[in-house]
């Protein structure tokens, strides 16, 4: 059986001086729980990644984009979901962003980023990162 792919927008928060990226942690009980991640979600129809991202970051961490740039895409396949992700790179942001959903999150060095743990889809992500801001 065909698993059906979803499709994620996330957005990789960046501080004033591209030092730090914002990241969230997902609930216990969601996939991957208890896993750190970048904010984002499902593609809904008619949207695009970009307006999803837009939108996903507001619901999730409570600000309002206003720049960014897609970083990279990749498919990641799960033994029970099938997924295609677009990264954004978000330059330019209102507001202060927090866990709005009430998962933690937090501002970490972009050198620290190896400390959190990530679902396995996000590693090469973290590489490009480190290629492209490091």
């Amino acid at each position: 059986m065909d698993k059906k792919r979803i499709h994620i927008a996330a957005g990789i928060i960046l501080n004033q001086d591209r030092s730090k990226i914002f990241i969230t942690q997902r609930p216990v009980k969601a996939h991957k729980g208890g896993f750190w991640e970048f904010a984002g979600g499902q593609v809904e129809q008619g949207e695009t990644a970009e307006q999803a991202v837009v939108r996903e970051l507001e619901e999730e961490v409570g600000i309002t984009t206003t720049e960014l740039a897609l970083l990279c895409s990749l498919a990641h396949d799960y033994p029970d979901k099938a997924l295609t992700f677009d990264f954004f790179l978000i330059n330019g942001f209102s507001g202060e962003p927090f866990g709005k959903e009430g998962q933690p999150g937090q501002w970490v060095a972009i050198s620290e980023l190896s400390n959190f743990t990530f679902p396995e889809a996000n590693e090469p992500v973290l590489a490009k990162i480190l290629e492209v801001l490091g």
